[in-house]
């Protein structure tokens, strides 16, 4: 899902018609703070909602806005609840880049609350907003939201720092299995139904080999080109590629086809995501499943 798709919408429910609610409901007051004793942090998607917990840990109460596989950034509507958070949150997390553009006007609101954006944290000087599958961009949002937080309770200062380099070094680790993964069979070439896992397939040092055309049709949800789509078949069926990468969250007719011609020439396909899959729990436990997943489909 990129923010290059004109043909989606950003069809948000007035924030300020929200709030008009709330303060009608809680007589006016200021209710930015903490609740039962833990800071209240507000993430665009549980993705983000998650890395945030993962410092945070019992000194947070965290709100996803995004919270459904099924949910869409690009074409999400706010609601009077979301309102209600992000006037009590003390700490907001977007992802930035186009991405959840929803969340910004929703943060604007949040007037007591520090503000991060992981693009810009991330920096990673690529416009690919899926910053999520950059380990190095993860490990510096998990260094700034720790500063953040014991900027917010000096007391605990010292425990977010320490969830943050624990939680590092799981994402170190997983930045290793994958450049070993990718180290294994150098000059692999694979085919991406979209961009989703660009960052992730750079840290392989794998080349996505997918028509540019092709790419582009699917990212603003134009037909695609008659010699993108040749040519994608054929690097499917004749298996020039190694394997397809699916995002599994944004099925188009043009997609299925690609997954359906890998399955039948025998291709592995491996899927990501852009929020949490259901079952999913936390960000290390879910991308420990993708990167297994690319580390089975180089090995098959």
């Amino acid at each position: 899902m990129s923010s290059s798709r004109p043909a989606r919408l950003f069809a948000l429910t007035s924030v300020t018609a929200a709030f008009a609610l709330v303060l009608t409901g809680c007589g006016g007051g200021n209710t930015a703070g903490e609740t039962g004793g833990k800071i209240n942090v507000v993430a665009s998607t549980d993705v983000w909602g998650s890395v945030l917990a993962a410092i945070g840990g019992n000194d947070v109460k965290v709100t996803s806005i995004i919270h459904a596989p099924q949910a869409d950034p690009h074409s999400y509507e706010t609601t009077p609840e979301d309102a209600v958070a992000a006037q009590e949150a003390q700490l907001t997390l977007a992802n930035g880049g186009g991405y959840d553009d929803f969340f910004g006007k929703l943060a604007d609101q949040a007037t007591n609350a520090r503000k991060l954006v992981a693009v810009d944290i991330g920096a990673t000087g690529d416009e690919n907003e899926h910053v999520w599958y950059s380990f190095a961009a993860v490990e510096k949002v998990a260094d700034q939201v720790a500063t953040d937080l014991g900027q917010i309770r000096p007391a605990e200062a010292q425990t977010f720092t320490g969830n943050a380099a624990a939680f590092k070094a799981k994402v170190a680790d997983l930045r290793t299995k994958v450049e070993q993964a990718g180290a294994a069979h150098p000059d692999t070439k694979v085919l991406s139904t979209e961009p989703v896992a660009h960052y992730l397939l750079a840290s392989a040092k794998l080349t996505d080999a997918t028509p540019k055309d092709f790419s582009a049709a699917i990212e603003q949800e134009s037909d695609v080109p008659a010699a993108a789509l040749a040519a994608v078949d054929q690097l499917v069926s004749a298996k020039q590629v190694k394997f397809v990468v699916n995002n599994a969250q944004t099925e188009t007719a043009v997609t299925k086809q690609v997954v359906d011609n890998a399955k039948k020439a025998g291709l592995p396909v491996v899927d990501v995501t852009e929020t949490l899959p259901a079952g999913a729990t936390d960000y290390i436990s879910w991308m420990t499943s993708q990167v297994d997943a690319l580390s089975g489909a180089l090995n098959s």
